[in-house]
């Protein structure tokens, strides 16, 4: 598989590469945990010349400097933007002391969105994603606002990321009752050290035919391979000052990665993401990079197809606990629907107490 092998982006006519490159490390203001301007500059260069052509950034990622960097980088090539899915996010307040300076209500969308074109030096997003759910905004507030920039050309589509299954539901399901543009993708947490958004999300989302694009799929690097029982081979002392080191639970997963990566000749890396592509629905990770190497390690995971028994190995080591009711959906469900018959392809069970008793009532 090549970052040319394009899937549409959801129920939309838009197509994108199946990993989508991260710009949240653009930039060295503030914190210094990003990259500079030339690296930068390196890494999206690298993903465009491979065929890629959907990035991600956000507002507030490095202070509007990796927005910034980007709209450079395509004003510098004229004609280049117009072949590149562009992605960014409103939410974060970038004003201090300004009630109104994020959120997702329709002044601070439309003052959010100004500033990102700015930066970006462009007139038009091609996504848009609200970044988290503003509680004190009604929903049919933003997406009457998003659709407004939809039909003025300033945006094209329209995603949600880290918002509870029930208001996306809610957003979704408003915007087709009135007309309005739905959501095609979902920017969500997810990886084989971060599996809850089975519970809700991605059902919902694999049922309205929308897109998933997993953030962190290497769950804070801690599934790049760098990472053992005991020690970690190469030092990112800032990382690991921020996010701290996996769990015992957390490196029986990435010991069992590295296992499947050794039989494939490959590394735990691109295991990790052709993993997240083999899921149900459409999946295109975002992958991001401090480094051209860190880039094209993770494109490896393009040319890694996961057998059915390496799959069923990292599904079982790596199964999430969830919520209530999604532990009443699964064998259990089966068991006391169908009787220990066979539907769709489900086996089923028998429900003991029908065995233990020929009565009928």
């Amino acid at each position: 598989m090549a970052l040319t092998d394009y899937v549409t982006l959801g129920r939309s006519g838009l197509r994108v590469s199946p990993f989508a490159l991260g710009a949240m490390t653009f930039g060295t203001d503030p914190g210094g945990a990003g990259c500079d301007v030339a690296e930068s500059e390196k890494i999206l260069a690298t993903y465009l010349e491979r065929g890629g052509n959907f990035v991600d950034t956000a507002n507030f990622y490095t202070n509007g400097h990796s927005e910034k960097i980007l709209g450079d980088y395509f004003a510098a090539r004229p004609g280049l933007r117009d072949h590149v899915v562009l992605a960014s996010k409103f939410f974060f307040n970038m004003f201090p002391g300004d009630p109104n300076g994020g959120g997702a209500g329709r002044g601070s969308i439309i003052a959010q969105l100004h500033e990102s074109l700015r930066r970006l030096r462009t007139d038009h997003l091609d996504v848009y994603w609200m970044h988290n759910w503003d509680k004190h905004t009604p929903i049919e507030e933003t997406m009457r606002t998003l659709d407004d920039l939809v039909r003025a050309g300033k945006i094209r589509y329209i995603g949600f990321s880290n918002t509870p299954a029930w208001l996306t539901a809610q957003a979704h399901t408003t915007a087709l009752l009135h007309g309005w543009t739905p959501l095609v993708a979902l920017q969500v947490e997810y990886s084989l050290l971060a599996r809850t958004v089975e519970g809700e999300l991605a059902p919902f989302a694999r049922d309205q035919g929308l897109a998933l694009t997993p953030w962190s799929p290497l769950k804070n690097g801690f599934l790049s391979g760098k990472y053992h029982r005991g020690g970690i081979e190469v030092t990112d002392s800032a990382r690991t000052a921020y996010v701290g080191g996996p769990s015992d639970a957390e490196f029986d997963v990435i010991e069992a990665v590295a296992e499947v990566a050794d039989e494939l000749s490959t590394s735990s890396a691109a295991v990790s993401l052709a993993w997240l592509r083999a899921r149900e629905g459409t999946v295109v990770p975002l992958v991001g990079a401090r480094r051209v190497g860190h880039l094209e390690a993770n494109l490896a995971g393009l040319d890694v197809t996961l057998t059915t028994d390496q799959l069923r190995r990292l599904d079982a080591v790596s199964a999430p606990d969830l919520d209530y009711p999604a532990p009443m959906h699964g064998a259990q469900r089966a068991m006391l629907q169908f009787a220990g018959t066979t539907v769709d392809g489900e086996e089923s069970t028998v429900y003991p107490a029908l065995l233990a008793s020929d009565v009928r009532y």
